[in-house]
């Protein structure tokens, strides 16, 4: 059993992805990032830069003590380790997923997180912030474009570097992109959103998050950004 420590953020549904994929055992515990529980002591001893998601898996390979993780992208190594799915064992394939995969925890989350962050969230627009950010969000769409246009999916096979990329992906009309510039995410954000467990995984969002529009109030971007 997987207990998965969650919010309906683009992070958050990696992980949940991934474990529908696999069919493995989880149950969510929902962290309500708009109401401040990412701080609470409890919350922070599995992740202690009090931030979603984490995970606790209470029957690691090893047989011992229950295994806690945070950070997505170890989080999705982790599981595809576990579960020998999604992650090619052969050192080539291996790297071609993790490069595309650090590059989406280094580069996308990064980068389109502060597109959402200025677009939407800041308390007054900073025209230079915005123009900066959904510039770089279209670079790398760009990048991601040309690699699918070779590519069914983003390192050859289904991987943890598609399930990684695409809910940041998926929100490309957000991030004031265009989406006709890039025809070939388009493609492969169809084929991912036509995924039944990808589907499941989204299917959460209105079982836990019944206000999507929570994280827009002042307390919490006080909570979120210090504001």
């Amino acid at each position: 059993m997987i207990d998965l420590y969650y919010w309906t953020t683009p992070n958050g549904h990696k992980v949940s992805i991934f474990l529908e994929e696999a069919g493995l055992d989880y149950r969510v515990i929902p962290v309500h990032i708009g109401k401040g529980e990412q701080f609470e002591p409890e919350f922070l001893k599995i992740a202690p830069n009090n931030r979603i998601p984490a995970i606790v898996d209470q029957a690691p390979a090893d047989a011992g003590e229950p295994i806690a993780l945070f950070e997505s992208g170890a989080i999705l190594e982790y599981l595809a380790d576990k579960s020998g799915l999604f992650l090619p064992r052969e050192t080539r394939a291996r790297f071609q997923v993790l490069q595309w995969l650090y590059w989406q925890m280094g580069g996308v989350g990064p980068m389109a997180g502060q597109n959402h962050h200025f677009v939407r969230y800041a308390p007054e627009p900073i025209p230079y912030a915005i123009e900066r950010y959904v510039k770089e969000t279209a670079r790398l769409y760009g990048v991601l474009d040309r690699q699918l246009a070779e590519h069914e999916y983003v390192a050859g096979d289904y991987s943890i570097a598609d399930m990684a990329i695409y809910p940041w992906a998926t929100l490309w009309q957000a991030q004031q992109q265009k989406i006709e510039n890039f025809p070939h995410m388009a493609a492969w954000l169809e084929r991912i959103a036509a995924r039944p467990a990808v589907q499941r995984a989204y299917a959460l969002v209105a079982q836990v998050n019944e206000d999507p529009k929570a994280l827009l109030t002042a307390e919490a971007r006080r909570l979120l950004f210090g504001q």
